[in-house]
């Protein structure tokens, strides 16, 4: 099979990519982050501030406060136990997962943190953050900014960065669960990661970009990765000022290959634990992995904004709202996905008009897929099916981000269609009065950055996702996001083919009864 049809059924028809006879080995469950053995480490403070607003900002890079950052991005913070119905009434099955701020596909957090780093008070060097016991574990040594910069094309000035993280995909840590699904998994989880990685940046006044397009091999290399197992798929430098993060041309000069650049660091192994003890072939996963690789900086390009097709349709202009004020550790605290909780509430016309206005506002950052200074919409676009809005017909529409308002596609209430098309029966969305669908690109700019695309535009809607539910958090609404609904129907409904765009994620949001539990977090 082609890896053009493989990603189709990644989206339309996934039972083609599942085998029936797939059972789970929870037994042989990986573990939720990687340890490795017999390196240097470098303890991090474990007395983290429980709140981000009002800090003082870092003007020099304290590994203190990267410690701090560190945590709020990836750290764990809640171990969380769950009865499991056995069927018998003597028996109690138990299951344990521990927890991030951050969402993830079955909480499995596929993705792992390297940190490049240059200050003071720790030796300059590639460090994998250690979430286990919030250390830094020392992978290579040294002053790494030449390397760096020609991996990314010579457009950022790494030299004026303190630093750089690295967002890689360890590829068995949820295929041993979703099979090739968790291809799809991967993309949004690191985009999730990515989104967070640029919010708490914010709150610490750290300058950041993203970088979708780099050397993988060089990268990988400089990590020790071995690809077949693990792969970069994400690069955000590091700054106190703001200069010179992204260049402001389409030239890249001169051009640099990942071979020749591996060979200016000599390779290195390092050993690590997960804990399988059988790991499972992904032939797939490594074979669209290698074909999405760049191995050199000739072909790294800018995407062009699309004009939306415009149709004679009516508008629903949105009120005027502020963007939203609110300690972002707190909200992370409180960020909950609701499943059968959701209860049947109205929801106010200001409240929808705040969670899209401060997602897509929000969602505006520095990245060397646009060119710089572009003021172009938020490249997925945000479309939905409302139920029980204030002074808003039930139906589906398409949100203007550029003129905050709504384009009505088409009347009636879709949520039977919706139900239907869920491949799960946790969630009740005859209860949800907002049924959220992260819209991009029907090819997944496959004719300008090949497989990669598809990888790229799953990473930016979970970056969307992110910032969609930290925004309903704040209004003390809930989002879940699926990824098992049928995104041709959801096409049709929208009418996207028309616009040669798809449904990439679907989150319902809305209000929710609290669920009875004991909670207790690591940083209280």
């Amino acid at each position: 099979m082609s890896l053009a049809s493989f990603l189709y059924n990644l989206h339309y028809d996934i039972e083609k990519e599942s085998p029936t006879e797939w059972e789970v080995d929870w037994e042989d469950a990986p573990l939720t982050y990687k340890l490795y053995r017999d390196l240097p480490t470098v303890p991090l403070c474990h007395n983290i501030p429980l709140r981000l607003e009002g800090q003082e900002i870092m003007t020099k890079p304290e590994l203190l406060k990267i410690g701090h950052y560190l945590w709020n991005v990836y750290g764990l913070t809640q171990i969380c136990q769950s009865t499991l119905a056995s069927g018998s009434d003597e028996e109690v099955g138990l299951m344990q997962s521990n927890r991030r701020f951050i969402p993830s596909g079955g909480a499995l957090y596929p993705n792992e943190l390297y940190v490049y780093l240059k200050c003071e008070d720790v030796a300059a060097g590639v460090y994998h953050y250690d979430v286990a016991r919030h250390h830094l574990v020392l992978l290579r040594e040294g002053n790494f900014d030449s390397f760096l910069s020609s991996a990314l094309g010579n457009r950022c000035d790494v030299s004026n960065c303190f630093g750089a993280i690295f967002v890689s995909t360890m590829f068995w840590k949820n295929f041993f669960k979703y099979h090739n699904f968790s291809y799809r998994l991967q993309g949004l989880d690191a985009g999730v990661l990515v989104g967070q990685i640029l919010e708490v940046a914010k709150r610490f006044g750290f300058s950041t970009g993203v970088y979708f397009q780099f050397l993988d091999r060089a990268l990988n290399h400089l990590l020790g990765l071995n690809e077949e197992e693990e792969s970069i798929y994400g690069v955000v430098p590091l700054s106190i000022e703001a200069s010179n993060l992204f260049s402001n041309t389409n030239a890249v000069e001169p051009i640099n290959t990942a071979t020749e650049l591996c060979k200016e660091l000599p390779r290195i192994e390092h050993r690590y634990f997960i804990k399988s003890k059988k790991i499972l072939a992904f032939p797939k996963l490594i074979q669209v992995n290698e074909a999405s690789m760049i191995e050199s900086t000739e072909i790294f390009r800018h995407i062009e904004e699309k004009k939306n097709i415009q149709k004679d349709s009516k508008q629903f202009n949105l009120p005027k709202v502020d963007r939203l004020s609110y300690d972002l550790l707190l909200i992370n605290r409180k960020r909950f996905s609701p499943d059968m909780d959701f209860i049947s509430k109205k929801v106010s016309k200001v409240d929808l008009a705040t969670i899209l206005q401060e997602a897509t506002k929000s969602f505006s950052y520095l990245n060397d897929l646009d060119q710089i200074n572009s003021h172009s919409r938020s490249r997925p676009s945000l479309y939905m099916c409302l139920n029980n809005v204030e002074d808003i017909p039930n139906g589906a529409y398409y949100y203007d981000d550029l003129n905050h308002s709504l384009t009505q596609i088409q009347l009636g209430d879709f949520r039977p269609q919706l139900q239907t098309g869920l491949s799960g029966t946790n969630v009740n969305l005859f209860q949800v009065p907002i049924s959220l669908h992260v819209v991009g690109d029907q090819k997944h700019f496959n004719s300008l950055l090949g497989y990669r695309g598809y990888r790229i535009q799953h990473m930016e809607a979970g970056m969307m996702v992110q910032r969609l539910l930290l925004s309903s958090t704040a209004l003390g609404m809930g989002g879940h996001p699926l990824l098992g609904f049928d995104a041709k129907l959801c096409d049709e409904i929208y009418k996207l083919s028309e616009e040669q765009k798809t449904s990439l994620i679907q989150i319902p949001i809305g209000y929710y009864r609290n669920r009875p539990s004991i909670q207790g977090g690591l940083h209280s």
